[in-house]
């Protein structure tokens, strides 16, 4: 888990609180969040950018067929039925499944990165993030799907991929938690109805 720490008090900046009332920062274990976060949507509602967070189970294994050649966007070619291996999707999406999960999507900050509500974003707590990675982070206690900028000063912010929503830039006493890194996105390409 990575911390970066920021300075400099800029007027309408960072997130604002969704109570009407001053707020303090609690230590908790790192496994009851989930806990106590779905303990304060039920007391008050909160917007949030995710839905929900699954731990991955890796544990199953599918040979799905994979094709010998790449597909074009164009004619395919009468070859490219024939198919040379198979493909275990948790092979190929889990890198670390200790620290790896799952993230619903809840909102449409990060539409202009194609994630959607209600789409499924693997994360990956091991992976130290760098700049312009799609991160989930706790900010203000709340967790946010933003895409992380870092400055030259070592100071750092979270940008939206839809300009309907606000950047996220940090007050002095605001800490930024990244709490994994966005390494797939997972949707359903068919259209719905």
């Amino acid at each position: 888990m990575s911390e970066f720490k920021n300075g400099g008090v800029r007027a309408g900046a960072g997130r604002k609180s969704l109570y009407d009332e001053e707020t303090k920062v609690v230590r908790i274990p790192a496994s009851r969040v989930i806990e106590i976060k779905n303990y304060l949507k039920k007391s008050k509602p909160q917007f949030n950018d995710v839905a929900s967070i699954k731990m991955m189970n890796a544990t199953t294994q599918m040979h799905i067929p994979l094709a010998s050649e790449k597909v074009s966007a164009g004619f395919p070619s009468p070859a490219q039925d024939y198919i040379d291996k198979t493909l275990d999707m948790n092979e190929h999406l889990i890198k670390n499944e200790s620290a790896t999960f799952v993230v619903k999507v809840a909102s449409l900050s990060m539409l202009g990165a194609g994630i959607e509500v209600d789409d499924e974003l693997i994360v990956d707590r091991s992976i130290e993030a760098k700049h312009e990675d799609i991160v989930v982070a706790l900010v203000d206690d709340e967790f946010t799907v933003k895409r992380l900028m870092l400055n030259d000063d070592h100071s750092s912010w979270l940008k939206a991929e839809n300009p309907d929503y606000d950047d996220i830039h940090f007050s002095g006493d605001q800490e930024l938690v990244i709490w994994g890194v966005v390494t797939f996105i997972l949707k359903n390409a068919r259209k719905r109805k």
